[in-house]
């Protein structure tokens, strides 16, 4: 799943519903200007039971930040808002744990998104 014609900007809230695979490791959700220069990719693995952040610039990944709050499981319906200020993103998870993640490299406007691996998205609003 791609769209190219975001337009996300500060203060914009993106709604994102979907079904995770029963049988995935993982799956991404990746917000930026292109698949090489992404403001965040936001990373559930199952196998690690951890969420990964990062952010790529040029096609090279950052360092990662890594939050250990796994709520949701394999084969469940979910719902994740993603929050976009002047200086991070803050996802809420489905329990109401927020995940933030600094906005590095300063976005003013997010155009690209991606969602990648074991979910499949049944709506997404901004």
């Amino acid at each position: 799943f791609e769209i190219l014609n975001l337009d996300m900007k500060p203060g914009n809230t993106l709604k994102v519903k979907g079904k995770i695979s029963a049988d995935t490791n993982g799956f991404s959700i990746n917000l930026g200007s292109s698949s090489r220069d992404l403001a965040l990719h936001f990373n559930p693995r199952f196998n690690e039971s951890v969420i990964v952040c990062n952010s790529k610039c040029c096609n090279v990944w950052q360092k990662e930040y890594r939050d250990c709050h796994l709520s949701f499981f394999r084969g469940c319906t979910v719902k994740f808002l993603i929050e976009m200020l002047t200086d991070k993103f803050r996802v809420k998870l489905p329990d109401g744990h927020e995940v933030c993640f600094s906005n590095r490299h300063s976005y003013r406007k997010i155009n690209y998104m991606n969602i990648m691996g074991g979910f499949k998205i049944t709506s997404f609003k901004l």
